[in-house]
């Protein structure tokens, strides 16, 4: 015959298992103003981490905004010319041009040696894909060969449209919807309504803040600096 369990009150007195009270024996325990009920909880109380979740949240979430500040600064401190990837080819441009840079956003992305300072600039803010996807736009448009188009066109929207991309670009569901229709047959100018939205994000996003970071200023400064001593 099987045993059979017993889940009745422990009289009191008789040990449990384990040297200590049963939740059971806890909450049957007598009167004393549920002195019982507030033992067995303070025993299972989650450790701290657990019980202030959210402090261990937020001291992630500044711990990592701590981190994007020290790379933003070591990335501008002392930045010249010299330092930004040259990813287009360009010629060093004087304190003028630069300080033409900040007079309308058109110049800045007209200009071969601003569009490199502008997307090293958005590589520490993590936004460097709506650049490459803007000049991988201008590049289609240069293309002629129908072969190229599809391959280039292809391309594009895996690296930049496709939601499975790292690289995605932020769109809206008109754009996506377009740009799904005209993949059937793609043209140079496929994505250029998602283009446009993307010019349009870096100008009224990215641009007012590039114009105050420290990489633009120790650009000018530098720059101004050179013209005076020569």
């Amino acid at each position: 015959m099987a045993d059979v369990l017993y889940t009745g009150p422990i009289p009191a007195g008789e040990p449990t298992m384990g040297g200590g009270r049963s939740e059971t024996s806890a909450l049957s325990g007598t009167g004393g103003g549920g002195r019982g009920l507030t033992s067995t909880q303070n025993s299972q109380r989650p450790n701290a981490c657990c019980f202030c979740w959210c402090c261990c949240c937020s001291c992630s979430w500044n711990e990592e905004e701590r981190r994007k500040r020290r790379r933003r600064k070591r990335i501008s401190q002392d930045t010249k010319m010299e330092t930004i990837p040259n990813c287009e080819a360009c010629t060093k441009p004087s304190a003028d041009e630069m300080r033409l840079w900040s007079q309308s956003f058109d110049k800045l992305m007209r200009n071969p040696a601003g569009r490199n300072v502008f997307r090293e600039f958005l590589r520490t803010e993590y936004s460097e894909e709506n650049m490459l996807f803007w000049l991988a736009c201008e590049d289609l448009k240069q293309e002629i060969n129908k072969g190229a188009i599809e391959e280039k066109a292809r391309s594009i929207y895996e690296d930049y449209i496709s939601i499975l991309s790292p690289k995605e670009v932020s769109l809206d569901a008109r754009v996506r919807e377009v740009i799904n229709k005209k993949m059937q047959d793609p043209t140079p100018h496929t994505f250029e309504d998602a283009q446009l939205q993307i010019y349009t994000l870096m100008h009224r996003d990215s641009y007012p803040r590039f114009l105050s970071s420290s990489i633009y200023k120790a650009l000018v400064h530098g720059g101004s600096r050179t013209s005076s001593e020569s």
